[in-house]
């Protein structure tokens, strides 16, 4: 059964040291439960982005909480560049694991299919492969012409987190389209949700929301938090708040201007 939880007890399920799954910034990200890991102190997270980092990462390395983090690229899109990663990466304060769209979605689906690795052509000739070393390119047994394949091996976060427009009292939860969130969600150990809100009647039973719809055997626990996604958008739900992003990404170029807009803006 889904416990329905106050956010802080949610969030108090995640220790230091965890392995995170993180939405892309376009998906469904719970940037209230990034604020309460951050209001948490924790720290020595792995990050898993899935498949790209933007604001909720850099929040969480600009304080200090993570340890890695594995992306295809981190940024603010038209805002510019993750100011705090990018600082982070520099100084090698957080070890950064080079990786691709594709290739973090493929080690993903290894674990969401109880399998160790997965095979992926289009790496080969990339400079990536050099440096991973946890890449196995090796000779395709299916290819007469003895050409090469890579191994992914497979990723299973520890906990998945992400923000929905709409959860059930069953614990069923509404992600639409974003597919990328269903393999999260399968591949992970835990799914912890926040929500807009929740309905009592079950999205399973409705032909038109099942299709989209997280069932309740992958998530382990539910918090209702509107508004849950700010400052970032919900798709079919509110707008980013592209001042208050544009405002971080001038502030959070220097470490004292990251301070102020987390005190005096992120945190309040």
């Amino acid at each position: 059964m889904v416990e329905i939880e106050q956010l802080n007890k949610l969030v108090s399920r995640i220790p230091d040291r965890a392995f995170i799954g993180i939405p892309p910034e376009y998906s469904f990200v719970p940037m209230e439960m990034v604020r309460a890991l951050i209001k948490k102190r924790i720290r020595e997270l792995r990050v898993l982005c899935v498949p790209i980092g933007g604001l909720a990462a850099d929040l969480l390395v600009g304080s200090g909480c993570v340890k890695s983090l594995e992306a295809a690229a981190v940024s603010l899109g038209e805002m510019g560049q993750a100011p705090q990663f990018t600082l982070a990466a520099q100084e090698g304060r957080i070890e950064v694991i080079d990786s691709t769209c594709p290739a973090i979605h493929t080690a993903l689906q290894a674990s969401e299919k109880g399998v160790p690795f997965m095979p992926l052509r289009g790496l080969i000739g990339s400079d990536l492969v050099r440096y991973r070393s946890d890449w196995k390119v090796v000779d395709d047994p299916f290819d007469e012409n003895k050409g090469k394949i890579v191994l992914i091996p497979a990723l299973q976060p520890d906990f998945a987190i992400l923000h929905s427009p709409l959860g059930d009292c069953f614990g069923n939860v509404w992600i639409g389209k974003r597919r990328e969130l269903m393999t999260l969600a399968h591949a992970a150990k835990t799914a912890l949700v926040t929500v807009e809100k929740i309905t009592d009647k079950s999205l399973l039973d409705n032909e038109k929301m099942a299709a989209g719809t997280l069932s309740n055997l992958y998530v382990s626990a539910m918090a209702v938090v509107p508004g849950g996604a700010k400052p970032l958008s919900l798709p079919g739900s509110y707008d980013c708040d592209r001042s208050e992003i544009h405002k971080y990404s001038e502030l959070a170029r220097t470490d004292k201007g990251f301070k102020e807009f987390v005190s005096q803006v992120f945190l309040n």
